[in-house]
Formats: C-alpha cells, structure tokens, sequence
C-alpha cells in the first residue's frame, strides 16, 4: 500500500524479538478507532504478530510502509500513565520496551483468556408452583422432586453443580424439569478470585498517637491536595505503621480514589487481607507469583474495570490498570525483594512506585523500621516527606537484645554447636509459659556443604560454580543456582576418589529444627522456607498454624523477619548474624543491619515484654552494635560516610554489566571490549571498574564476568551501550545483562 493512502502512522512494539519501534500506516477508517496503548496486529516478514501503539504520528521517515491489519477492539489495555511508565522504564533500566510491556500485561491478557462460566439453575416458577409439583412428583419422579425441594430455599438460585453435588442428581434430571417449565439455566460468569468468600468481624479504625496522627495528616493533605508527595514512614517495629495505612486508605476510598498496597513476600499477603478485609467493604484484588493464569487473568479485569478498588501484592502489582489511582503504599520498602534480579528490566518496585505516583500526581507512603539509606537521604535532603514513629502502639515495648559470643559457647561445647546456653534456656522457658519462639537462620537446608577430608575438595554442582546443599529429607546434595541433584549423596570424593572421607559442613534451617527436637523431644516446630514453601498456600497455612498456635517454634530464612505479626511471641533467636557481614558488596552491611533489626522486631508485639538473642562471632563489629541497640540513626551516620568517600549511592548511580556465555575465555575479551569502549564514550564524571569474575562466576553452564559502572546519572548508558553495539554487535554466544542501581554488586 502507498504512504499516500495513509491519513497518520503509528509507532508499534512488538511482541517478538526486535528491540524498537516499527512504523505502520493508519487508513481512514481506523484514524478514530487508533489511541496509544492499543493492542494491533501487523504483518511481519508475512506473518501475523501482535504488538502495542506506542505513539501516533503525521509523518515516517520510512518508505512502503504496510497498514495495521487489526486493532483491538477493547478499551485500550495500557492506560497513559502506564504507558509513560514503560517509556521511563526503558529508558533508565536500559531495557527494550517489548520486555517491559510483556510485564504490564500477563499472558493471560494478552492472549485473550476467556473465562470461566459455569451453569446457574433458577426457580421457573413461584415457590407454592413448585411445591405443588415436588408432592406429585414425590412418587413418580422422587429424583425430581428431590431437586425441586432443594431449590425451594434458595434466595436466588444455585450453581448447576452445587446442585448435583447437594441432591445426588443427574444432568438429564435437571434438564427435564427445564423443559417442563419448572427450572431455568443461565450461564454465569464465576470470579476466580483466590479470596475465599468468607465472613470478617468488621473493625473499626484505632485510636492513634500523637505521631501516628501527624503522620496520617501529613499524608491526608496531599490526598485532598491531589498532588504528588513522597512520605516516608519511619516507625520502629510495632510502632502501628498499618494503622496508619489503613486509615490513609479510607480517606481515598472517601475521595473515590483508588490504592495499591506493595508487600515484599507473598507470606505478608494472607496477614495484610485479614486486616483490610475486616476493616473494608470495598472488593479486594491480589496479585503475585503464586496465582493460577486464570485467577491472575479474572484479578486483572477486576482491577481493569474498577470492581477492585484496593489493590495488594507483591512488586509486579505496581503494574495494576487502577482507575483514578490515589495511593500507593511501599511496605518494608527497603526489602531487596522489591529488586528483579533475574530478568530485564531489573528494575526497583520501590522506585518505579514513586514514579508512578508522579506521573499519576498520587501520594506515595514508604513505610520501614530500617528505610533504605537511600530513602532516608532523600528525605535529608528534603525530597522526600518524613514521619517517624518513636514508640510502639498498645503499650508494647522494644524487646531486650543480648548479644552472645559464640566462639565462648563453641570452646565451652568443644564442638560445633548452633545454640548457645542461654538461648536454649530461653525456648524451654517459653514452651513450658505457652509462649513462643523465632529462630532466624537465612540458610535452608541441612548441611550448607559436602567437602572431602583428605583432600579438601568441596562438592560443587556439575553446572554452577557453587557449593551443593544437603538437604537430609529428601537424602540429596542439591544446588540452589539451577536445582542439579545428586541423589543420594556420593560415598566416593569426586577429586581424590578415596571412599568415605566426605564429610559435612555448615548448618540450615533444616539441621536447625531437628537439632531441636533432639534436645526439646515434645517441642512442636514449624520450618518456614523456600523448601517448605513451595505448593500454593503454604505460606498461608504455615504461617495460620503457627498463629493459632499450633507450634512453640518458628524456625525460618529471612521470610520470617518481615512485617509478621504474632503477640504470642515473646523470644527471638538470631543463630548466625554475621552471614551477610562476610560478603563482598557495599551493602552487605546495610542488609545485615536491616535484617537483625526486623528480626528483632518479631519479638514482644503483644503485652507480654520480648527477649532477643543475638548470636554472634563478631562482638565489636560496628554494624551488630548499632542493630542490637536498634540505632538506626547511627548506623546510618556511619554507612553514609563510607558511601561518600567511596561513590557509592546514594551519592552516585551504579550499573552492573554482567557478560554470559559457554566460551569463558570469549566472554571475557567481549567483557573487555566493551568496557574499553565505554571509557572512551562516557563523560569524565564517570567511573569503570575492572572486569571480573562474578560472584558467581559459572551458572547453568555460562561463565559469567562483570564490571561496574558509576555516574552521576543512568540515562545515558543505554543509548551509549547501543551506539557500541551498532557499531560492532555482540557475538550469539554471548549476553549482556544490565543491572541499574543492582541490589548486589558481587554475585
């Protein structure tokens, strides 16, 4: 078709893999049917493939241009402010925007789902009608007339195969009765929304504190004012950050505005509900990894045409189609859960909240114990809006810490032992008061490793460049990069070939609570970890066992130590709180600092006072001082001044290019081309660090190596990375993957 038959063209992403816009033609009669955000499809080298209108345009700068052949007759599925939040993503998380959109919009969505509809039976005729017929029928036809009896009741009518289900019916049975005129059929659309439909006691809204209620009037008045505000919400744990929450979210459901509410593990999920289904009427909408396609797909629409007006789940969800958004709340927002990792964009939950809330002019709340160093420096710096929440709520007070040497309680043991005295006193103390307990031990598994005694030789994975775990119930050595098992364990050293010198090393959550029960035989445990967690609703069913008190002890990783709620525990245990001391990474002490202190804040939530047992090797290490004093103020003091004198955020941006491929020495000179090519292209201001090996440095069969880059800002590395690749493209075998703002810097 000639350019000339075209009144406008459109600028299109596709769904397949090529990473820009390409321009189609726009007749006539599709000019008023075309917006932004509409799915289309276009012929691709003579094939159908669909993609979004990401701008519209007079003019192209291209020759035979071919026209849209179909557009979506929907409303269009990415609302504006959705769709200036992929641009911005793509822009600053250098990632192309077909990857950013298949994000937005789940495959279910996109393909068009259908969904579920299932057979309604209704009354026919009038209830004295129907009792009539049901005495005749009693005799003749008592399957019919045990149907018709069971619909007498019904205020409106029952579902097909509830009816069946209830009577021991047949099919054939309730279709005969629709033909004698007795009952009627519709076909029903049915929710599959994972909300069970279940009665909640109504709550009424606290009565806060002087703080809480400043905070909440801070935050009321950007709601009223429409304007975009960032509030930061640093209240120590069970200062009644929720409450205040909750009370925000009324006043914008009262403006009829609607509110996102981001949790960073699916194990906060189940608690966050109860609380807002038993203060709300409004229907809820949830959003996280662990939905089937269809509950995912009938969520979206809900939220897509208003029927959901609060919205809760984990980081994806800052991605809801809300109408009129108002508020958006980060929760815990300075969990790394919040970074993808694993996949572009790699981007931050936290940032892209708050730059959703700017472009859809909504006010944002930050709520932590521990803010990122980040956050808190904005809010320094005027940025940002800041509350803080000295005391806890309902007369509860900040458990006492007591920091234990561990290498006393090893010499005292002459052996290797994970629980010092004092804490094992504790939990016996707490079993026989009914009370409960939390232990804290970011490693699963049984043993950490497997190594050889004759000749040192660690068992690491046939595939990754790492260490297996012994996992003791499933009896195999496994590895947690890309799930390669070894089952059952070798007698035989992979190295030196002796037989049994393979000994184990290191402890998980797993050894943990066995260990228990050997010294505690009638104590009740639950293990709260990857391991455990991984069919659908098991976070909710462990996580309610243990709430009703069905255990003494919680042993879990780091899902334990954020945003839980149980007044019944009065004692946590941390067993190693220098794991993550010992990595290599600028943050490795924030994380560290971050995790002790939520941890901590599990215990003493209700009236009864908390104890904390904070075991450790490293007693006068700055970072276990600071957290076993609940300094945060302090802690941050000192982290910042490291941060400035090296330029690390939140003083300058970092980007982390990792370089993949099966070829090692290949990916490394690529690795290499590369940086040497950014530093003749960056501006002075910027600064390259060496290529290395990863942390990681070998994952599924690809050697890995990577190199830092740091400046001022972030925008201007992907057009440069581009540009170096125009002019001499990545070989095949080679990935590159870019990591904006990563939330480690060494694996």
């Amino acid at each position: 078709m000639n350019n000339n038959q075209f009144v406008a063209y459109a600028s299109i992403v596709l769904d397949v893999a090529i990473d820009k816009a390409l321009d189609y033609g726009i007749t006539i009669e599709q000019q008023n049917l075309l917006k932004c955000g509409h799915r289309v499809k276009v012929l691709v080298r003579n094939k159908l493939t669909a993609g979004y209108v990401v701008e519209i345009k007079d003019n192209s700068l291209y020759k035979n241009v071919k026209p849209i052949k179909e557009i979506s007759t929907e409303l269009p599925l990415l609302c504006a402010d959705l769709l200036q939040l992929a641009m911005w993503m793509s822009r600053y998380y250098c990632s192309p925007l077909r990857e950013i959109f298949s994000m937005l919009l789940p495959p279910t969505v996109r393909k068009g789902m259908a969904f579920k509809h299932q057979q309604f039976v209704l009354r026919a005729k009038c209830r004295e009608e129907l009792c009539n017929a049901c005495t005749n029928l009693r005799l003749k036809k008592p399957a019919q007339a045990n149907i018709l009896e069971a619909m007498l009741p019904v205020k409106k009518g029952m579902l097909l195969a509830e009816l069946l289900e209830k009577t021991k019916g047949s099919r054939s049975t309730v279709q005969t009765l629709v033909k004698n005129g007795f009952l009627k059929l519709e076909s029903v659309r049915i929710d599959r929304s994972p909300l069970v439909d279940e009665e909640y006691f109504q709550t009424k809204p606290k009565s806060l504190n002087d703080e809480q209620a400043s905070a909440l009037a801070k935050i009321n008045n950007s709601l009223e004012k429409n304007i975009f505000e960032v509030h930061l919400l640093y209240g120590i744990t069970g200062s009644g950050k929720t409450e205040v929450y909750l009370q925000a979210i009324d006043n914008a459901l009262k403006q009829n505005k609607g509110a996102l509410m981001l949790v960073p593990e699916i194990a906060l999920t189940q608690q966050t509900i109860e609380r807002f289904r038993s203060r709300f009427h409004e229907k809820l909408a949830i959003l996280h990894c662990r939905l089937s396609p269809g509950e995912r797909n009938d969520e979206w629409h809900n939220i897509h045409t208003g029927k959901a007006k609060i919205v809760i789940g984990a980081r994806s969800a800052i991605f809801s189609p809300l109408s009129n958004l108002g508020l958006i709340i980060v929760d815990e927002e300075h969990d790394q859960s919040y970074k993808q990792n694993d996949r572009h964009p790699c981007y931050q939950g936290r940032d892209v909240a708050v730059m959703r809330a700017k472009l859809t002019g909504s006010t944002i709340i930050l709520g932590s114990a521990t803010p990122s160093l980040e956050s808190y420096y904005n809010a320094q710096q005027g940025k940002y809006t800041l509350s803080t929440l000295h005391k806890r709520a309902d007369c509860a007070t900040l458990p006492q810490i007591t920091i234990v040497d561990m290498q006393k309680e090893i010499e005292k043991a002459k052996r290797q032992t994970y629980f010092s005295d004092l804490l094992l006193t504790k939990i016996e103390q707490r079993q026989k008061l009914g009370e409960q307990t939390i232990l804290f031990l970011n490693r699963r598994g049984y043993h950490t490793m497997m190594h050889c005694a004759a000749c040192q030789h660690t068992v690491k994975c046939a595939h990754c460049d790492i260490s297996m775990t012994f996992h003791f119930g499933e009896n195999c050595l496994s590895c947690h990069l890309c799930n390669y098992q070894i089952y059952p364990p070798p007698n035989t050293c992979p190295k030196c070939k002796q037989e049994n010198p393979l000994k184990f090393r290191g402890a998980g959550t797993e050894q943990v609570e066995r260990s228990l029960h050997a010294i505690f035989p009638s104590i009740r445990t639950i293990r709260l970890d990857a391991d455990t967690t991984r069919h659908k609703g098991s976070h909710e069913n462990l996580l309610k066992n243990f709430g009703s008190g069905k255990a003494d002890v919680l042993i879990g990783t780091q899902m334990v130590a954020k945003g839980l709620h149980f007044p019944e525990v009065t004692l946590v245990g941390i067993l190693n709180a220098d794991a993550s001391l010992n990595i290599p990474d600028f943050r490795a002490s924030e994380i560290a600092f971050q995790l002790i202190t939520q941890v901590a804040g599990r215990a003493g939530r209700g009236v009864k006072a908390g104890d904390v047992i904070l075991q450790t090797q490293l007693l006068d290490n700055s970072t276990i001082l600071h957290a076993a004093k609940q300094d945060y103020i302090g802690f941050y003091n000192q982290e910042l001044a490291v941060r400035k004198l090296f330029g690390y955020s939140p003083y300058k941006h970092i980007a982390k290019l990792v370089f993949s491929g099966k070829d090692s020495e290949q990916t490394q000179i690529i690795a290499e081309k590369i940086h040497t090519a950014l530093t003749n292209s960056l501006p002075n201001d910027f600064q390259l660090h060496p290529v290395i090996p990863c942390g990681y440095a070998k994952v599924k069969d690809h050697h890995r190596y990577q190199f830092l880059v740091r400046g001022p800002t972030m925008y201007i590395l992907a057009p440069t990375i581009s540009a170096i690749q125009a002019r001499e493209p990545l070989p095949r075998q080679v990935k590159l993957f870019i990591d904006v703002n990563p939330s480690s810097t060494f694996f």
